[in-house]
């Protein structure tokens, strides 16, 4: 019970985390003002980079109206290269700003809150990280816990249901006119997919329980979406996982029960009729 409510908690950040940043990004994504000709900043030369000098921290935000203001007070456009929650270390670059003004750099670090480790702030790969490493520790032979990394499975499927209805590309921040002042990096939809699933598929290639947790997570999470591209990548995904399950010591017989979906583990095997990618990993 203790762990049930650790997963739903963190699952919980991970759904506040999404509301707080993808949706608000969503929201300034929907700005179509046309940019004034001669003003697109993109391809003005870089006049000002700034480096961290310090011992190694974590990016726990940004401010970005913070940084828009800023910009667009003394027209500029400013690129971060560093995503939330990266670790910089001594003389990483952070960001570099184009135009013809060089900023106070007091302002810009006003703007970048450092943290001692990751926090959820700003950061939706911090949930999701966390759930993947409760999931694969459960799976390491001195634990030996499949029913707990399934468990994480519920969250994570949870989550990406949630993040394949958002917009997921880098920010490109605009001030009122219309103008870009601001490109930060975001994850895109197979980093989340890869974040998710990739560790869980390689330690739970033996478990027949996570293997047909796995496939129905697939098929759902692709049944949520529309985007042609985002259910593609899903699609390629599921290949990955049916090669895995051939190579995997299992025998035949378990190789085959391990390729069907389903939503308990090893509860109720069922075909998904919105959503079926050829097995091979039963042959």
């Amino acid at each position: 019970m203790q762990i049930t409510n650790t997963l739903q908690r963190i699952g919980d950040h991970g759904r506040r985390v999404l509301r707080e940043t993808f949706d608000r990004l969503d929201k300034k994504s929907t700005l179509e003002m046309d940019v004034p000709p001669g003003r697109d900043l993109r391809n003005k030369p870089i006049i000002q980079t700034l480096r961290y000098l310090g011992v190694p921290r974590t990016i726990g935000g940004f401010d970005q109206n913070y940084l828009v203001a800023l910009a667009y007070r003394f027209d500029v456009l400013i690129e971060i290269d560093c995503a939330v929650g990266d670790t910089i270390v001594y003389d990483t670059k952070l960001l570099q700003v184009r135009g013809s003004l060089q900023l106070p750099e007091k302002e810009l670090w006003r703007a970048i809150h450092l943290a001692d480790e990751r926090t959820f702030e700003q950061d939706p790969k911090y949930p999701i990280r966390l759930l993947v490493d409760i999931a694969i520790k459960a799976l390491s032979p001195a634990i030996n816990d499949p029913t707990t990394a399934v468990q994480a499975i519920h969250q994570i499927e949870d989550l990406l249901r949630r993040l394949g209805r958002r917009r997921l590309d880098d920010v490109h921040a605009q001030d009122g006119q219309g103008i870009v002042r601001l490109i930060y990096p975001t994850p895109n939809w197979e980093d989340f997919l890869r974040l998710s699933f990739d560790e869980i598929r390689q330690y739970g290639a033996g478990s027949v329980q996570v293997m047909r947790r796995l496939r129905s997570a697939l098929a759902g999470v692709a049944e949520s979406i529309s985007d042609h591209s985002q259910v593609a990548a899903v699609e390629r995904y599921v290949h990955q996982l049916d090669l895995v399950i051939s190579r995997s010591p299992l025998d035949p017989e378990d190789r085959a029960v391990a390729s069907q979906q389903d939503r308990q583990g090893l509860g109720i095997s069922r075909p998904h009729p919105a959503f079926k990618v050829a097995s091979t990993s039963a042959t």
